[in-house]
C-alpha cells in the first residue's frame, strides 16, 4: 500500500494505532486533532487519501466533505463515528464519502479499505460505484426514539459483515426497509438486491437459482417461516453450498416466532441457525409512539411530492393519530396519511376526518369476552376444564395446534366476513402476511365469499 494518508480524529490512542498500522503497510501519515488543520492539508494539496472522524472539538467531519470535494475532486474520504447510527451512515453517503465505518471498528478491515481507496486514487475515479443518496426528508427509516436508535446501531454495526441476517417484527413495522438499508449502504450496494418470496423459493431449483442471480449482492428471504417443509430442506442444502468467496449475503424476515416454530416442529432448527447470525428486532409503533407524529410529518410530505395538494394535521388530529394503537404498524399509518391527503376537503385536516377513518376509540386494550371478561380468563377456563375432563390422565398429543386451530378458524372466518371477503384487508387487519392468510385458509379449509360490505 502506498500513498499519504491525513489522519483526523481527536482520540489519540486512534491516532497512534492507526499511524503505526499505515505506516507498516508502507503509507506515509500526517495525524491531527483538528479539521482546520485537515483542510489546509488538503488545500495545499497532500494527501492521497482522507480517514476522519465525524464529531471533533471544532467542528463536523461531515461537514467539512463537500469542502474537500470542492477543493480536491476525487480525493477519497473515509469517515469513522462513534455516531454509530444509520442515519450517519446515510449522511455519510449523502456527502459522497468513499466508505463510512462505525466505531468501534476492526482494523484489518478499516486498512482494507484504505487499500482499496488509494487504488482507486491511482486508477482513477471511474471505479466506484455511487452509494444511495436519498433527499433528507425520504430516508428510509424514520425516528428519534431510544427503540429506533438502538436499531440504527445495531445496523450500522452489521452492515458491512457477511452475517447472514434475520429481521423480526409484526406485519407492517418495516422489516424490508432495514433488510434494503443493510443492502444499500454496505459494500455490495453496487451488487444485486434480489427478493425471494415463497413462489420463487417453490420450484425445484428456485433457491439455487435465486443465489445465483444475486451474484454476490444480497439475497432476502421474505417471511421465510412461509416456506413449507420441502423448502426449508432446499434451501440448508443451498446455503451449505455456497462458496466462501464470492458468496451472496443472507437476509431473512420473519414476523412470525421462529422459536415457537421450531418447538412446533414447523421451522427447521438448522435452517434457523444459518439464517440467524444477527437477529435484528423491529419494534412496532406502539412501542414508539413518540414517532408517530415525525411519521406522519414523513408521509404528508412524501404525498405533496408526489404531487398531491399541500396538507397539515391540526393539533387534534396529530393527537388521535399519537393515541391510535396502529395494529397495522407504519403500513397501515402511511396507507391512513394516503387517505386522509385525498379525502379531506380543506389543507387542515381534523380530528373527525381522522376518527372517521381509524376510529374514536383509545389504544390498544385487551380483548375481552363476555361481562368484560379478559379473553385469555376465558380461554383459561375452557382448557381447565377440559383437562378436568380427562380425570387424572393427559389429553391425546398434539394439543397445542388443536387449540391453535379452534382460535383461528373463528378468528380468521370473523375478519373475512369483517372485510367482505377480501384477504389483503383482512391480512392488513389481522397483521398478518397475505401469504400466510391464504395459508391458513387452506389449512383450515376455510371458505371465502366476496361480496360488498353493507355495513
Amino acid at each position: 500500500m502506498d500513498g499519504t494518508v491525513l489522519l483526523a480524529d481527536d482520540d489519540r490512542t486512534i491516532r497512534t494505532v492507526l499511524t503505526q498500522a499505515l505506516t507498516r503497510a508502507g503509507c506515509r501519515v500526517h495525524a491531527t486533532a483538528s479539521l482546520a488543520t485537515l483542510m489546509r492539508w488538503v488545500e495545499e494539496g497532500k494527501g492521497d487519501l482522507v480517514i476522519s472522524d465525524v464529531v471533533m472539538p471544532d467542528g463536523n467531519g461531515l461537514e467539512l466533505l463537500p469542502r474537500i470535494g470542492r477543493e480536491r475532486p476525487g480525493l477519497p474520504v473515509i469517515v469513522i463515528s462513534a455516531q454509530n447510527t444509520i442515519v450517519t451512515a446515510i449522511q455519510a453517503a449523502e456527502a459522497r464519502a468513499f466508505d463510512y465505518l462505525p466505531k468501534p471498528f476492526d482494523l484489518p478491515d478499516l486498512m482494507k479499505r484504505a487499500a482499496r481507496a488509494l487504488e482507486q486514487r491511482r486508477r482513477g475515479p471511474q471505479a466506484r460505484a455511487e452509494p444511495p443518496s436519498p433527499e433528507g426528508d425520504d430516508l428510509p427509516l424514520v425516528g428519534r426514539t431510544a427503540v429506533m436508535q438502538a436499531l440504527y446501531r445495531l445496523v450500522a454495526r452489521v452492515m458491512n459483515t457477511d452475517l447472514p441476517a434475520l429481521i423480526t417484527g409484526e406485519s407492517g413495522t418495516g422489516k424490508s426497509l432495514v433488510a434494503a438499508a443493510l443492502h444499500d449502504f454496505s459494500d455490495r450496494r453496487a451488487r444485486p438486491f434480489v427478493v425471494a418470496g415463497l413462489a420463487e423459493l417453490d420450484a425445484p431449483d428456485g433457491p439455487a437459482a435465486v443465489m445465483a442471480r444475486a451474484r454476490g449482492g444480497t439475497v432476502l428471504l421474505d417471511e421465510v417461516a412461509d416456506c413449507p417443509a420441502e423448502v426449508q430442506a432446499r434451501l440448508v442444502r443451498v446455503l451449505d453450498a455456497l462458496p466462501g468467496d464470492g458468496a451472496p449475503r443472507i437476509i431473512a424476515t420473519s414476523q412470525t416466532d421462529l422459536q415457537a416454530a421450531i418447538s412446533s416442529g414447523r421451522f427447521r432448527q438448522d435452517l434457523y441457525y444459518r439464517l440467524a447470525g444477527v437477529t435484528i428486532a423491529v419494534p412496532p409503533l406502539r412501542e414508539r409512539l413518540d414517532d408517530i407524529p415525525a411519521l406522519a410529518d414523513h408521509f404528508l410530505a412524501r404525498a405533496m411530492r408526489e404531487g398531491a395538494p399541500p396538507r397539515r394535521l391540526s393539533a387534534e388530529a396529530r393527537a388521535a393519530i399519537r393515541a391510535h394503537s396502529w395494529p397495522g404498524n407504519v403500513r397501515q399509518l402511511a396507507n391512513t396519511i394516503r387517505r386522509l391527503v385525498v379525502t379531506s376537503p380543506g389543507e387542515e385536516i381534523g380530528r373527525a376526518e381522522v376518527e372517521a377513518l381509524i376510529g374514536g376509540g383509545p389504544a390498544a386494550e385487551p380483548l375481552r369476552a363476555v361481562d368484560a371478561e379478559k379473553l385469555s380468563a376465558s380461554v383459561m377456563r375452557h382448557l381447565r376444564r377440559y383437562f378436568d375432563l380427562h380425570g387424572g390422565a393427559l389429553p391425546p398429543p398434539g394439543l397445542h395446534q388443536r387449540i391453535l386451530r379452534e382460535v383461528e378458524l373463528p378468528l380468521i372466518e370473523i375478519a373475512l366476513d369483517a372485510t367482505a371477503g377480501n384477504q389483503a384487508r383482512c391480512a392488513d387487519l389481522l397483521g398478518i402476511n397475505r401469504n400466510t392468510l391464504r395459508k391458513k385458509i387452506t389449512e383450515l379449509d376455510i371458505r371465502v365469499t366476496r361480496r360488498r360490505k353493507l355495513m
